[in-house]
């Protein structure tokens, strides 16, 4: 079981209800060690004078504030006497509706649980309260030093208690971005195209599905290394769009959406038919070895696929430089030279 980072009272009007707070997340980053090149040995990072290049010892450092012909130093004590005291109670102070809550007030997601079965009936009611009603409590508390203005609802099965950013911490847009459009003219048939394009490409909310690949291609590239392979480069990023091409690049995306769509529905309608259409492939390519190219996929085909896909293709085709093509040189070799999957397979 979790450990909780906070314990205390959640309150709003006259209940009371003890709880404890567990972090709802956790970092999967690798983290590299620094080391010196050609060694095995660590580099440190050290707290040097920068005038005298000497190493300063913690107890005589203090903090400053550059004050611009000086600087104010502050000593850790008197950081102290002035820090609020640890909140004991996240106490509501109101209720808000949930989308009135701008998300890029969001900071950090807890997860509160009761502290103790005795307290499973208040802990229900505040849950299925907030739940019929949508809202939100808003309430400040002190935890480490620092005071938080936060938001508690109700979320699946618990409550949630949300961090949330103050108002003076919010950027405005337009203060920070000098290339937002104003009032633009959108052609009626670029609208209908753009609006299919998103009717398409929508999908259910499957978190599950979607994964931090870039760590997943650290780690691969680490284990690699550690038997001495080499690993595909990545994909490059693709070109902006010229606003001359806008539709055709809308309706080449509708188009591709709606195949790719069409290619998963006709995936769901049983394992039999595939290994059927698996067969009848295999046969096309020992075919084509007689002089036909029914063995040779299209460029079209190999275009569906993700780098890494073309990259498992090139590797059972013994296509060689593989590791550092892009992903079109890729798709040219493969269609190219007329090896597939089911070429590779047949001979």
């Amino acid at each position: 079981m979790a450990r909780a980072i906070w314990s205390g009272s959640l309150s709003f009007g006259l209940v009371n209800l003890p709880v404890r707070m567990y972090a709802a997340t956790e970092s999967h980053t690798v983290h590299f060690h620094q080391i010196q090149r050609g060694t095995s040995d660590r580099v440190r990072n050290k707290r040097v004078n920068e005038r005298t290049g000497e190493e300063v010892p913690a107890e005589d450092i203090v903090k400053g504030v550059d004050a611009g012909d000086a600087y104010v130093l502050v000593e850790p004590e008197e950081l102290d006497d002035i820090a609020p005291g640890r909140s004991k109670a996240v106490e509501i102070s109101g209720f808000v509706d949930l989308d009135e809550v701008a998300p890029v007030y969001f900071d950090t997601t807890y997860y509160l649980g009761p502290r103790g079965k005795d307290y499973g009936k208040v802990y229900a009611l505040l849950h299925k309260a907030l739940k019929e009603s949508n809202k939100a409590g808003i309430a400040t508390f002190v935890m480490r030093n620092r005071a938080y203005l936060v938001a508690v609802q109700a979320e699946g099965g618990i409550l949630v208690l949300h961090t949330l950013h103050w108002a003076d911490e919010i950027r405005d847009p337009r203060d920070e971005i000098g290339d937002l459009p104003g009032r633009t003219s959108i052609p009626d048939r670029e609208l209908k195209t753009a609006v299919q394009l998103v009717e398409a490409l929508s999908t259910a909310w499957r978190p599950e599905e979607y994964h931090d690949t870039y760590q997943e291609q650290v780690r691969r590239l680490i284990e690699a290394k550690r038997k001495g392979e080499t690993v595909e480069k990545a994909q490059e990023a693709p070109e902006s769009t010229n606003v001359v091409d806008l539709m055709s690049a809308l309706q080449a995306s509708v188009d591709t959406a709606r195949g790719s769509a069409r290619q998963q529905k006709g995936k769901g309608k049983g394992k039999e038919k595939e290994k059927k259409a698996t067969a009848r492939r295999g046969t096309g390519g020992r075919r084509s070895r007689g002089g036909g190219n029914s063995g040779r996929e299209s460029t079209a085909d190999l275009s569906q696929l993700s780098k890494a896909e073309l990259y498992e293709r090139a590797t059972e085709a013994g296509l060689q430089g593989r590791s550092s093509m892009t992903r079109a040189d890729l798709i040219a070799a493969l269609s190219g030279s007329g090896v597939g999957r089911s070429h590779a397979k047949a001979s």
